[in-house]
């Protein structure tokens, strides 16, 4: 039973002793490429040390493996575990969107299954929700799923599915009722990602990075446990799926421990990166790296009035998109800001180079634009939700989805 009169300074002393003598420092931590499964079964026995020591999964509820803490006890011990080498990996969308989605919505057994084995290590979680024809219209998807008895079988495609190659679940957006309205007729489902019949590619980024893949689905069958909500309810699961998405993609989960980087390539530091390049007496680099370093800090603030607000009832979920969209736009201008200061060296540093990671780092400048809904959904989100302006003109609103014309001109 976890002691909750325990103070935030008395758990910040105990999780600074752990750490000290438990966990292996990140400056000494190898240097892991995500092709490497070795990156995930180290990510898999950090997380069985936390939880083994007693500081995993902090604020998920004690009946389903997590110790049932506020928040400002996994901040203190985030504060305390910079430095340490974590398994940052997990935190999405494992923890903050598959776990937060199930404890949500999942059924009891779900729960205590399936979010006590991610806190003890034994589970990762992920995704199966874009698809190959659907761009940002996910009720539009066409992956259907058929009774055969009281078991589904499901037939199509997702992609774009984060890290799910090393995970052993994904939630699954499924059409279970073509004769509904498109957000009516689905449902989710909780799939093993080694069911027979499920197919996985990686798919391979312009920086050489894979942690991207796309799933084909050939007559896989799920018994009705599988099932997370309730038959053709799965959008009230995705909703809040994509809730949870945009407040982790925002920074603003309270699921996510750690804040150190994992030991893959991780964002350069810009100050020290101006340093290196001689231009820190640039008048034009130090405008544009005095902006970026504002937007980084407004951003940590925005994250903790939001997330603060959205707890006390101050202000609806859909304000979790406001982090998400500034998320965005601070990390633009800080691949913006560092191939400034980096100029030429950007595009030709070898390995090994000081500037190595700021060419790769730019050609991913607006995967913040992406991840967690589009910024031309986060906006629509904010005008309509957040600020009630009239919601956009949509042909298909109410129709059956065997009735809506797709691909025709």
């Amino acid at each position: 039973m976890t002691d909750t009169t325990e103070s935030i300074e008395s758990f910040r002393a105990r999780a600074r002793a752990w750490l000290a003598d438990n966990m292996p420092r990140l400056a000494d931590a190898a240097r892991l490429s995500g092709d490497d499964p070795a990156h995930w079964e180290r990510a898999r026995e950090l997380q069985r040390k936390l939880h083994a020591g007693g500081f995993a999964g902090i604020c998920f509820p004690e009946e389903y493996g997590g110790l049932g803490l506020p928040y400002a006890y996994q901040q203190a011990f985030s504060e305390e575990a910079e430095g340490y080498e974590m398994p940052i990996v997990l935190n999405i969308p494992s923890f903050s969107i598959c776990c937060a989605t199930l404890l949500d919505v999942g059924s009891e057994e779900q729960k205590r299954e399936h979010i006590g084995a991610a806190i003890r290590g034994e589970e990762v979680l992920c995704q199966f929700l874009s698809e190959p024809s659907g761009g940002s219209d996910l009720a539009g998807l066409i992956t259907r799923a058929e009774r055969d008895g009281e078991n589904w079988v499901i037939n199509g495609a997702k992609i774009w599915s984060t890290f799910a190659y090393g995970a052993d679940y994904g939630l699954c957006l499924a059409r279970t009722d073509p004769e509904k309205p498109k957000h009516d007729g689905l449902t989710m489902f909780l799939m093993p990602t080694r069911a027979p019949g499920l197919t996985m590619n990686r798919i391979r980024m312009s920086d050489g990075t894979d942690e991207f893949c796309e799933e084909f689905f050939d007559n896989v069958v799920l018994g009705p446990e599988h099932v997370v909500g309730r038959v053709n309810d799965g959008w009230t699961v995705a909703s809040r799926q994509l809730y949870h998405e945009r407040t982790a993609v925002g920074g603003g989960s309270i699921y996510t421990s750690g804040y150190g980087q994992p030991p893959t390539r991780s964002r350069p530091d810009i100050v020290d990166l101006v340093r290196r390049a001689g231009r820190a007496a640039d008048p034009d680099v130090r405008r544009t790296v005095g902006e970026a370093i504002v937007m980084s800090t407004v951003h940590e603030q925005l994250v903790e009035r939001v997330s603060a607000g959205i707890e006390g009832g101050h202000l609806p979920p859909a304000a979790a998109s406001v982090p998400r969209l500034f998320h965005a736009e601070e990390t633009e201008a800080h691949a913006d800001a560092l191939v400034r200061a980096a100029g030429a060296s950007a595009a030709v540093a070898s390995a090994g180079n000081a500037f190595e990671d700021v060419g790769l780092h730019y050609l991913c400048r607006q995967a913040g634009s992406l991840g967690g809904g589009s910024s031309e959904m986060a906006r629509n989100l904010i005008s309509e939700r957040l600020l009630g302006m009239p919601r956009e003109q949509a042909a298909d609103r109410g129709i059956p989805f065997n009735q809506i014309k797709r691909g025709t001109r």
